[in-house]
This record gives structure tokens, C-alpha cells and sequence, in this order.
């Protein structure tokens, strides 16, 4: 089988995982040129994370193309490695990935600078060397790298980034990465990750090993619940990024944020017992937040 034979299916693997995200990638009442880069955009930040999990498709086709060796097509420091390599190739040459060939017409099209595509490359290097956060504030420097440059490409894509937007932009990104790392909580330790701050699961008497537990204590309920207010404080501060920018990107904004807050609901709606799987909003909780933020109600 050929690269070319090759590259359809890895481009399909990955971007047919858009649709079982948190929050909307590229809907359809988006203009088609967004669309469609938009899409770019999330093949590039699914791969990479992808690589960082190790959930690549089997067979090693991805390593294949970035020129990794069999011997080290395991080895996700090396695979980071060579994306990167590949990466830069977006910007001065000829990428080898299908995925960032996709990207390549993106870039050049939206003047997309390499910072964000690095900061979330870099988050998935940290991931292979950093399995637990000290502090809220290491969290938040991580959530830099692994969250907010989604919302940066977003606006730079639509063309509507300023500094206020790219903070309140921030603010969004990084309470939604919290969010999801308190629905995954179980998930996370099954890879030896623990996204919880230190310092908060000893201010709340809890131990790791009640992270393993098949329901949650009354003492990481209350954990949950603290870290799910630091979210919700966050999506109130960045909320008003949605009412700053008009037409259907204000819709797309809207459920990012309905997302989150949405997502908040659900679990405390699970009592904030996150352990037995991740608690879910339906997409009526998700319209009805959707509805209140673009009445201003939010």
C-alpha cells in the first residue's frame, strides 16, 4: 500500500471523530470557506492529541508517513517529534501528512502564524513528562498550551481576533479543558494522569486512590464541585466574547460556552460523582444554554 493509497484513510479516521466532541467543530449554518478550514484546524489538534494518547489508528500508518521508524512508532516523544518537523513544513516546504497538507491552504489563507499549532504540540510533549499539577496556577499554564490556542485559531480564522477577544477567548478555552478533565477523571488515571491540583485534593482529604474507586466519597464530590465553580467562573468571564462579535459566528461562540455550562450542569446533576463515567449534557440542556447566552440571560 502506497502513502497515496494511505492518505484518505487517515485523513477520514480523524476527522470522523468531529463529531463525538464536547462542542461543535464546523456546523453546517457556518460559511463553507470557514467550514472548511475550521475542519483543517481540528484535524491537526485531533491527530496531535491522538499521538499524545496513544489512540492512533493500528498498523502504524500515521508513523509511516512521518517518516518514523517501525522500531519507533510507539514511542509518542519521538512521534511528537517528527509532527513538529512536519509542522514547520506547513509554513517553509511540503508536509508529508495528509492532515497537514489539509492545513497548508488553511494557513495560507488566514495568515495562521505557527505559535498555536506549537503550544498544542508542546502540551502533548508535557503530557508524556508531567502526570500530576502541584497547583491551580500549574494547571492553568498547562491549559495555555492545551486549550487556548483552539479558541486563538478560531478567531483567527473568522478573522475577529483582538486582545480583549483573545482573553475573554482564553478564559473559555481553559474552563472547558477543565471541564472535560473532571468528566474524565477515571479515564485520565487509567493513563497514570491526575489533572487535579495537589494542593486541592489535600485541602479536601482526598487520596488517589479514591480516584480509583468505582463511585466517588462525599470528599471528591466536593472536590469536583470546587474545581466545577473554577470552570463556571471562568465560561462567566469569557461569556461576554459571544455578545462581541455578531452574525453566525456569535452562534458558534454561544455553544462553546453553552457547552461548558452544559457540561457543568451534567455533572452536578450526577451529584458530581464523575468516577463510574464521564456525566454528559443532552441537547436540550445544551439549546436551552445556547438560547439563554444569546438572549444575554447569561
Amino acid at each position: 500500500m502506497t502513502a497515496g493509497d494511505t492518505a484518505p484513510d487517515l485523513e477520514r479516521a480523524t476527522l470522523d471523530k468531529a463529531t463525538s466532541e464536547n462542542f461543535p467543530v464546523a456546523p453546517f449554518f457556518l460559511p463553507r470557506a470557514w467550514r472548511d478550514d475550521l475542519m483543517a484546524v481540528y484535524g491537526f489538534a485531533r491527530l496531535v492529541d491522538d499521538i499524545g494518547d496513544g489512540d492512533l489508528a493500528p498498523g502504524g500508518a500515521d508513523a509511516r508517513v512521518l517518516g518514523v521508524s517501525a522500531t519507533d512508532a510507539e514511542d509518542r516523544l519521538v512521534l511528537l517529534d517528527a509532527f513538529e518537523a512536519d509542522l514547520r513544513r506547513v509554513f517553509d516546504g511540503t508536509p508529508r501528512h495528509p492532515l497537514l497538507r489539509r492545513l497548508q491552504p488553511t494557513v495560507r489563507r488566514r495568515s495562521l502564524t505557527p505559535e498555536p499549532f506549537l503550544g498544542l504540540i508542546a502540551a502533548n510533549r508535557q503530557d508524556q513528562l508531567v502526570r500530576r499539577y502541584e497547583t491551580y496556577d500549574d494547571l492553568l499554564a498547562y491549559c495555555e498550551l492545551s486549550a487556548n490556542p483552539v479558541g486563538r485559531l478560531v478567531l483567527a480564522v473568522t478573522g475577529t481576533a483582538t486582545p480583549e477577544r483573545i482573553r475573554r477567548s482564553d478564559a473559555v478555552c481553559t474552563a472547558l479543558q477543565i471541564v472535560e478533565h473532571l468528566q474524565d477523571v477515571a479515564e485520565d488515571l487509567g493513563r497514570d494522569r491526575i489533572y487535579l491540583p495537589a494542593e486541592d485534593m489535600k485541602r479536601f482529604h482526598v487520596q488517589e486512590t479514591d480516584l480509583a474507586a468505582k463511585t466517588a466519597s462525599a470528599s471528591v464530590r466536593a472536590l469536583v464541585a470546587y474545581e466545577g465553580q473554577r470552570a463556571r467562573d471562568l465560561l462567566n468571564e469569557g461569556a461576554p466574547l459571544v455578545g462581541s462579535v455578531n452574525g453566525r459566528l456569535k452562534l458558534l461562540l454561544a455553544g462553546f460556552v453553552a457547552g461548558g455550562r452544559a457540561a457543568i450542569r451534567a455533572i452536578a446533576a450526577a451529584e458530581y460523582d464523575v468516577l463510574p463515567g464521564p456525566p454528559r449534557p443532552g441537547k436540550v440542556q445544551l439549546l436551552r444554554e445556547a438560547g439563554a447566552i444569546l438572549r444575554g440571560e447569561g
